[in-house]
């Protein structure tokens, strides 16, 4: 990088390695095409030592009503996921057996391809990045370290939770492969549009018709709350269309 900043394109033609570019060498090369073709694809993959790779994380969208919503609750969900294979411990290798180190690139998971003046390093063909190969794979997940089925969690709603909210279940993901950690597992809250309050915020909104003798004269109504309590609500007289009448304390939580 250096030698390019400072010679530009001449720096790599013959000649152009002397002087201030001395000790450019192939590994140079390496790096940068490295650099390039990492970017191009997304990003390099991580994977920890001995092939081990971080499960995905999963998203699950749950509905509540709103009064759910206002005295919180703990739910029961069945999420089908890859977990741990039992039988292998997650190694992916036959019960008494290892997984054991790539033979083409000596568990460094990557190769490099040299052709005259260029070095270029790839993944590895033979254990895919992973630095290690199984010879006798576990006859019940194939070799993955994992399988799928499917499981019950426990979800605490706590109360006054908003609508889009979300729930973070740390390591209920994905099973990492062979061994590695499990993804997160996020639950997506909608709450359930209700057919009488309409929520703002904390707030929540409601219509209630009365008589016209009522908003002349005055008198009273009442309302039943989110928590299923009734509220006599009083009504002056000479009251106008479309007046709001505010009960503090009976919002959300």
């Amino acid at each position: 990088r250096a030698a390019y900043d400072r010679f530009g394109h001449a720096a790599f033609e013959q000649g152009g390695m002397n002087g201030g570019a001395q000790g450019f060498g192939a590994g140079g090369f390496a790096d940068i095409f490295e650099d390039i073709f990492g970017d191009m694809m997304g990003g390099r993959q991580r994977r920890s030592s001995g092939g081990r790779e971080r499960g995905a994380d999963l998203r699950y969208n749950m509905e509540i009503l709103l009064e759910e919503a206002f005295s919180g609750k703990t739910a029961q969900i069945r999420v089908p996921a890859s977990m741990s294979c039992a039988e292998c411990s997650g190694s992916g290798a036959k019960p008494g057996t290892q997984p054991v180190t790539c033979a083409m690139c000596n568990g460094h998971g990557k190769v490099r391809a040299t052709q005259g003046f260029f070095s270029i390093e790839r993944t590895c063909p033979q254990c895919q990045g992973r630095g290690q190969t199984i010879k006798d794979p576990c006859p019940k997940c194939a070799g993955q370290g994992r399988v799928t089925e499917e499981r019950s969690l426990s979800v605490n709603i706590p109360a006054g939770i908003e609508d889009g909210t979300r729930i973070r279940l740390a390591n209920e993901g994905e099973a990492g492969l062979r061994g590695g950690p499990s993804g997160d597992l996020y639950i997506f809250l909608a709450v359930k549009p209700h057919e009488f309050f309409q929520r703002d915020g904390a707030d929540l909104y409601c219509q209630v018709p009365i008589s016209m003798m009522t908003a002349a004269l005055g008198g009273s109504f009442e309302v039943t709350t989110l928590d299923g309590s009734q509220t006599k609500v009083k009504v002056p007289e000479g009251t106008q269309n479309g007046r709001q009448f505010r009960l503090k304390g009976k919002g959300m939580p």
